[in-house]
């Protein structure tokens, strides 16, 4: 089965992540697709599929290279789907030989995938591409990671000739909340390395990744009523708004890309007597990560004396760090990546991910592990879309990484 073909497939399930949820996994559809999974590696040879009371799913590719002792390598896709997006009742197609120009995905609303708002759809002319109606995800992220492995998979498991090491497979839940590492048991998963199949088009190869953070800000007003309110009232919305209007606007995502950071406001209430904020702080930089964190922390003392002690309160938590220092030390996983692009016809390239992946969390943990393209875009949208010949070259790419590692012997960490 190709890539694509499982990728259609998945899109049966209808697994978001839910971060109001204190479980883990998240959702029950996310444990339905678990199981679904653990049953297809299992239907292809993979013995010890299992997914753990976590909602993980684990499997091993065993080496079929006599005496095997080089390094174990893992690859790695989550199963989930962000929620704020529509995300159910998934109508994916093939776009055969797509010709260039606007691409009608719904004619009853009027939807279209555009090359002057997506200037790299020029790139797919002549391929087939996997869309949706243009109401819905079409959850490539992360799905195409999910059948780019499986798809290597399938291919080591029936052609002997590929002489490879031990391989282990790993799909995690909730990664779209923040929480795909959190239960990941890197011990049990028995890799010395691994690769995340997260990233978007074919022959990227990521390494850097911010560093994020989550600031949560709560103002305490003092309500009176209007009419009697002057030198009294203290209105809790309106600080609310004047701590926003504090920070720079052009340190927004709207207006930043590359390695730029920026404070980005995703949540807000409020009422006279109480309200709160809660923002994402990004940036590669640690020191200018750490320069944010503090700007909001320096804004909350200016307002408090403005207005009172304990007016305004700023709570900060660490998300995940960049992990490029975690895997300088191991620069063979982008030189091995690199090549393995090149001997299927593609460029590699690498750049900053705007955001994280469990990559970078699983890193610190004691497992590299750098992100792979999956050949999609538009992730978190309704016009995202996958290229079925690219996944075809992700998935040689994967096979090509697994292929070079056994020939790794005696070279284990």
């Amino acid at each position: 089965m190709r890539a694509y073909e499982r990728l259609l497939k998945y899109t049966a399930f209808a697994a978001a992540s839910d971060s109001s949820s204190p479980s883990c996994p998240s959702t029950a559809e996310q444990l339905e697709f678990g199981r679904a999974l653990v049953e297809e590696m299992r239907s292809l040879g993979i013995k010890d599929a299992q997914m753990d009371e976590n909602g993980y799913v684990f499997g091993t590719i065993e080496s079929n290279i006599d005496n095997w002792d080089g390094p174990v390598i893992g690859f790695i896709a989550h199963m989930d789907v962000v929620r704020d997006v529509p995300f159910q009742n998934t109508k994916a197609r093939v776009v055969e030989n797509y010709q260039g120009g606007d691409l009608l995905l719904n004619s009853e609303e009027s939807i279209v995938l555009s090359p002057e708002e997506f200037p790299f759809l020029r790139d797919y002319t002549g391929k087939d591409l996997v869309v949706t109606d243009g109401t819905t995800l079409l959850g490539a992220d992360n799905r195409a990671g999910i059948a780019e492995i499986l798809t290597m998979a399938e291919i080591l498991l029936t052609d002997d000739s590929i002489k490879h090491g031990t391989i282990k497979i790993g799909f995690t839940p909730d990664e779209e909340i923040g929480r795909g590492a959190d239960r990941f048991d890197v011990r049990r998963f028995g890799a010395d390395f691994a690769y995340t199949v997260d990233g978007g088009a074919f022959g990227e190869v990521e390494y850097e990744t911010f560093n994020a953070a989550t600031a949560r800000v709560s103002i305490k007003g003092r309500n009176i009523h209007p009419g009697t309110a002057k030198n009294k009232m203290k209105n809790a919305s309106l600080l609310a708004m004047e701590f926003n209007s504090l920070l720079p606007s052009v340190q927004r995502p709207e207006h930043t890309e590359g390695y730029e950071g920026f404070y980005h406001l995703i949540a807000m209430e409020g009422s006279v007597e109480q309200a709160s904020l809660t923002y994402i702080i990004r940036d590669h930089d640690s020191k200018m990560f750490q320069a944010k964190k503090e700007r909001m922390e320096r804004i909350a003392q200016w307002l408090n004396e403005s207005y009172g002690e304990g007016t305004v309160s700023v709570e900060l938590e660490d998300s995940y760090a960049n992990m490029d220092e975690q895997i300088r030390p191991h620069w063979h996983l982008i030189e091995t990546a690199y090549a393995a692009v090149r001997e299927v016809g593609g460029e590699p390239y690498s750049k900053p991910v705007r955001g994280g992946t469990d990559g970078a969390r699983l890193s610190f943990m004691g497992l590299p592990c750098p992100n792979l393209g999956t050949g999609s875009h538009n992730h978190h949208s309704k016009l995202e879309f996958a290229c079925v010949q690219d996944m075809d070259s992700c998935a040689a790419v994967l096979v090509k990484i697994a292929e070079k590692y056994g020939q790794w012997q005696g070279s284990r960490k």
